[in-house]
């Protein structure tokens, strides 16, 4: 049958729902003739009834089962949660059966800590001593490329509100970003208004952003990818699920009033692709307000202290849609919905556009009876409009009212859960054979040191390796006081606990150069980075969270990539012991016919018993004893060097050993407990030379630095010692009274280890990296290498927010 494009049926002539923007003012329902809903009796009265299904996202055979389920056409509210909750944003669809292989690769070792894993809205870990911590990472991709500002604030907002509906107050935030060329004419338009919405959003919230990535390709030009993570902690008493039970239990919304941003955001925006010439399908973006939202967080912490509520859930990606289905199918219960009785900041949206509405700062409450009261004057102290929907029944239906008709009847299960599964063709690429015979063995190598200097200056300075501190000085990393390490540390970790000073680290990576070359080993080396990233800062890596960023699901060369992520990814959370608790998929990042690079951004989560043990990223103090852990293999394909010095992308990215990774964690560890590290730095992009000099920038203290050892023991040339990204290495400083005690803990647990340079701050030099017989490059000219190449292309960078993380209490 020919999909239809006739609009929904509507009060007024266009429909929103492919709108680029759209602006209400709250007037009142008066001045507004009430839009005409498509009942049940119309429903069944109008079989033959043309609807706009293709509008909105759904396949034909897609509308012919929703038609099948229901035993009639559904109605056009109908129609729109469907198309909403069956779209590939919120249904995983295409997904599902290869996310099922997270749940099935499990140990028990993987479920010592974990509290809630896959399918409530944030995964929870037991962090110790009664408090747990939850997180999540998800995308905001396309609506952040159509409207950079807008798509990413509430991208934080969503992603937040996720955490609170689990009882826990949120902590902080990260983000995981990648942008164009840098030198691209559209580059900064987006840059410019998604760091500005995630810092305008997170700052407003008071929630500190402490870590995240920064990518600039050709390949995401179209179709940036904006991934937003969100830490929360809590008591465990205080854990709350998302599900609606209790038949008579009140259905409460709350929060900011509905309007028509957002609408069709899940189904249409999130769900397809761009077209070769741009986005077309433009419906309206989110539009995010933080100081709402900080009300919000406040008033649900109180409504969980005084026990008020059953559940909540936030409204993100399908809003009531969403929220109803999912907590009628989650409790295994029915609810009854009164739609006219939801609080609107424009009284001309018809049923269909409320309930696909993803207007932001919003979330739905199940309430008991006797506590209605009291919740209603928890709402109205922190002044948060409230309204009484309807209540939670036990029929098994979801039914939705509009001014006394019913405009839907349906079983939530099959809304919220049991939408389509695909399984859809898979083809290894045609082309992954030539790019990998294409080695970075065949580029030019050479052991001159003048060469030497221009390369790792060209990679110091490369888009990709330069500091950030244009994009990070403008959030707000020490906010609430309880950072203890953030940029440009290699991950994240706040205090969860004063008195104890137990806290939790955390870092997110992902290479898609990597990935590009070899999806699985490519998802294993993002784990193994954030794991390892975790590592050096002392804290034990506990649990994951992924974002999984890949082209159209209808590409059969893109699933066999996806399939390949996620075998790597759960093969690799069991070798480690570590659980995947969540996450999120964003299919359709490509512009025609050309897919962004597979993407799988890997979050580790890991428990520091005492913040005061932390270890920095670079060191401090003169006269301490560089070393090197791990050893270096001439493995340069797909590496920073390869692709800045060579334009080149080919060839079998760096081995993974992670067992060997393993026993790199179990030796920092005790390293730490026994205070024996002053700094520790993962050597990922760039190698050595980048760590080194980001070692010397950290503090401001310079390094002399030996590569003749490196050469000699792994049988390298210096360029391969410099820029080699080979996996499990770490350099860490040492002072020299605790050299023997180190060194001993090396060769105990035999793992390879280097002594490569010392610490320098000369008196009355500058302070240098010096590379022995290679190259010596000042601080200064290190600094301006860094520094220089963000504000050369996106103006000048604000001063660094004031506080320091050292200057947490100890």
């Amino acid at each position: 049958m020919p999909c239809p494009t006739t609009q929904l049926d509507l009060s007024r002539p266009a429909s929103p729902i492919l709108e680029h923007s759209r602006v209400t003012t709250l007037q009142p329902a008066t001045t507004a003739a009430r839009p005409v809903a498509d009942t049940i009796d119309n429903a069944l009265a109008t079989p033959e009834k043309e609807q706009p299904y293709g509008a909105l996202g759904l396949k034909p055979d897609e509308y012919e089962q929703i038609k099948t389920i229901l035993g009639r056409r559904p109605t056009s509210g109908e129609l729109a949660m469907y198309s909403v909750m069956w779209s590939e944003h919120c249904s995983y669809k295409s997904s599902k059966i290869y996310l099922r292989r997270f749940g099935e690769k499990v140990s028990d070792e993987m479920k010592t800590r974990l509290m809630v894993g896959m399918g409530q809205n944030a995964g929870v870990v037991d962090v110790g001593e009664g408090w747990a911590v939850t997180f999540k990472v998800e995308s905001h991709n396309h609506p952040s490329y159509i409207e950079p500002f807008q798509g990413a604030a509430t991208g934080v907002g969503g992603i937040v509100r996720d955490i609170i509906s689990m009882g826990a107050r949120p902590v902080a935030v990260m983000d995981q970003l990648r942008f164009g060329a840098i030198d691209h004419p559209d580059t900064a338009r987006v840059v410019h208004g998604v760091v500005s919405g995630i810092s305008f959003y997170g700052n407003c919230l008071g929630l500190p952003n402490i870590g995240g990535e920064t990518v600039f390709d050709a390949v995401y030009q179209g179709n940036p990818l904006v991934n937003a993570l969100a830490v929360g902690v809590l008591r465990h008493e205080d854990l709350t699920l998302a599900n609606a039970s209790g038949t008579g239990n009140k259905v409460v919304l709350f929060g900011a009033r509905t309007g028509g941003d957002g609408i069709g955001g899940a189904s249409i925006l999130a769900s397809d692709s761009f077209d070769s010439t741009g986005p077309t399908k433009r419906p309206a973006v989110q539009v995010g307000d933080p100081f709402a939202e900080k009300v919000l967080i406040e008033c649900c912490l109180e409504l969980y202290r005084d026990e008020l509520v059953e559940a909540i859930q936030d409204l993100g990606a399908a809003g009531i849609s969403c929220a109803t289905s999912e907590l009628a199918a989650n409790g295994g219960s029915g609810m009854r919905v009164d739609l006219e009785k939801v609080l609107l900041r424009d009284p001309t949206l018809t049923p269909e556009e409320i309930l696909m509405s993803e207007s932001q700062e919003r979330m739905m409450a199940i309430v008991a009876p006797g506590k209605l009261d009291d919740f209603l004057a928890v709402t109205e102290k922190w002044d948060v409009e409230t309204s009484v929907l309807g209540e939670v029944t036990g029929d098994g239906r979801l039914q939705i009212f509009w001014h006394g008709e019913q405009i839907v009847d349906v079983d939530p299960s099959t809304v919220a859960v049991d939408g389509p599964v695909y399984e859809r063709p898979v083809a290894y690429p045609t082309w992954i054979d030539a790019l990998r015979d294409d080695s970075a063995t065949a580029l030019p190598r050479t052991d001159d040191p003048e060469t030497l200097r221009v390369q790792f200056a060209q990679l110091l300075s490369s888009a990709n390796l330069a500091d950030t501190s244009w994009i990070t000085n403008q959030y707000d990393y020490y906010v609430m006081g309880n950072t203890a390490l953030s940029f440009p540390d290699d991950a994240g970790m706040i205090r969860v606990d004063e008195t104890s000073g137990l806290g939790f680290a955390i870092a997110t990576d992902c290479n898609g150069r990597y990935c590009q070359l070899d999806p699985y080993q490519g998802a294993k080396l993002a784990l193994a980075e954030a794991y390892r990233n975790v590592v050096v800062t002392g804290a034990e890596p506990t649990a994951v969270t992924d974002c999984l960023n890949f082209g159209s699901p209808e590409n059969p060369e893109v699933m066999w990539q996806f399939e390949q992520a996620v075998d790597g990814l759960a093969d690799g959370c069991l070798e480690l012991g570590i659980p995947v608790t969540g996450g999120n998929v964003s299919f359709y990042n490509q512009t025609g016919d050309t897919p962004i690079f597979p993407t799988p951004v890997v979050g580790v989560l890991g428990i520091i018993d005492d913040v005061a043990r932390r270890i920095p990223s670079g060191w401090q103090d003169a006269g301490e004893n560089i070393y090197l852990l791990g050893v270096t293999a001439p493995e340069l394909s797909g590496s920073a060097w390869a692709g800045t010095v060579h334009g080149h992308l080919g060839g079998r990215p760096p081995a993974v050993d992670l067992a060997n990774e393993k026993r790199l964690a179990r030796l920092i560890h005790a390293a730490s407990q026994q205070s024996l590290v002053s700094s520790a730095h993962d050597l990922s992009a760039g190698g050595l030379g980048q760590a080194l000099a980001e070692g010397v920038l950290r503090f401001g203290v310079g390094a002399r630095v030996w590569l003749r050892e490196i050469m000699e023991r792994d049988g390298v040339d210096a360029a391969t010692a410099l820029f080699s990204e080979s996996t499990g290495r770490v350099i860490v400083t040492v002072p020299r009274e605790d050299d023997v005690k180190f060194r001993g803990l090396c060769e105990g647990r035999g793992y390879p280890v280097l002594r490569i340079g010392v610490t320098d701050l000369p008196a009355h030099e500058e302070p240098a990296l010096e590379v022995q017989d290679v190259f010596t490059m000042p601080l200064s000219e290190l600094r301006a290498l860094s520094t220089g190449t963000l504000p050369a292309v996106f103006g000048a960078t604000v001063a660094e927010p004031a506080g320091h993380p050292d200057s947490l209490p100890t």
